[in-house]
């Protein structure tokens, strides 16, 4: 059925819509057809099946066909596909192309606009707060696993660092004491969901904690094999915790709708105060034992 004519403007807006609708739509098709979860592909085939609506509906208004943007496609199936659904479209349905429509002005021409409004910020929502990945299960194993790792490997390396002045002892050190962390870890994390009777979380929690530990092991002693300089190394081991630190935090405040700016902060904190109080204890061992090395 052809509507009444709307104003060139509003016009405009509901073509960029017809955009964004058509190209999510070809997403959330894509992404169910590669789900081999029942459930998550039911939910992604419905928010599919919404978007189509939306698309056709806003047709009937500008009666024009609109390409979708082949380039978002890509991104955000490949984004949903590395990092997981969740954080995939969660983003998506945060990104600037929808808040570019003005719904609010497409509505004084367009009554239906403030439905499709309803189901962009609410429903469309909670159907993907509806989607199951295992991952995000054990997100507080993943971070007690980071940030012990943070704390605890930045400290012993900002303390080695000054106390045996020498890049590859202070790498060593770091290593030993990374591994040896991570099977702590892993351990105290398997015992802990044995004791409260949570057996079947047991294996895999430590698992998660373990891998987190010996990735956050990873980036902060690669510095102490790279550079010569200890003091370099230890800039840059404290600038990959802060980024691990970023770029963690960013990921599970859209996974999880969750702050980023007051987490990020306390993180950032409490491992670089670990780190320059480690420094200072090196230096007083150091001194202290008249260490030269």
């Amino acid at each position: 059925m052809i509507k009444k004519p709307i104003s060139p403007e509003i016009r405009q807006q509901l073509i960029y819509a017809q955009r964004e609708e058509i190209t999510e739509y070809h997403i959330y098709s894509k992404l169910a057809g590669q789900s081999s979860d029942a459930e998550n592909k039911k939910v992604l085939n419905q928010i599919a099946a919404d978007e189509l609506r939306h698309y056709k509906m806003w047709g009937t208004y500008t009666n024009k066909e609109v390409s979708p943007s082949q380039w978002e496609i890509w991104k955000y199936y490949w984004i949903s596909k590395l990092f997981g659904l969740t954080f995939g479209l969660k983003l998506m349905e945060k990104g600037e192309a929808k808040a570019q429509i003005n719904y609010g002005l497409i509505a004084t021409e367009v009554p239906e606009a403030l439905n499709v409004a309803e189901d962009e910020n609410k429903h469309e929502k909670e159907l993907i707060g509806l989607i199951q990945e295992e991952h995000l299960k054990y997100m507080g194993s993943i971070v007690l696993g980071l940030n012990d790792a943070l704390v605890e490997i930045l400290g012993t390396l900002a303390g080695l660092t000054f106390a045996l002045q020498n890049t590859k002892l202070v790498a060593l050190a770091g290593i030993i004491t990374g591994i040896a962390g991570a099977l702590s870890m892993s351990s105290s994390e398997y015992l802990s969901n044995k004791a409260e009777g949570k057996e079947d979380l047991a294996i895999k929690s430590a698992v998660f904690t373990g891998i987190a530990y010996i990735i956050a092991v990873i980036f902060l002693v690669a510095p102490f094999l790279i550079f010569t300089s200890v003091y370099v190394a230890l800039l840059a081991a404290l600038f990959d915790s802060i980024l691990i630190v970023f770029l963690f935090t960013y990921y599970i405040s859209v996974a999880n709708d969750q702050p980023f700016r007051k987490r990020f902060t306390e993180m950032v904190i409490l491992s670089t105060v670990v780190g320059l109080i480690s420094f200072g204890l090196g230096y007083v061992v150091r001194i202290l034992f008249g260490i030269e090395v």
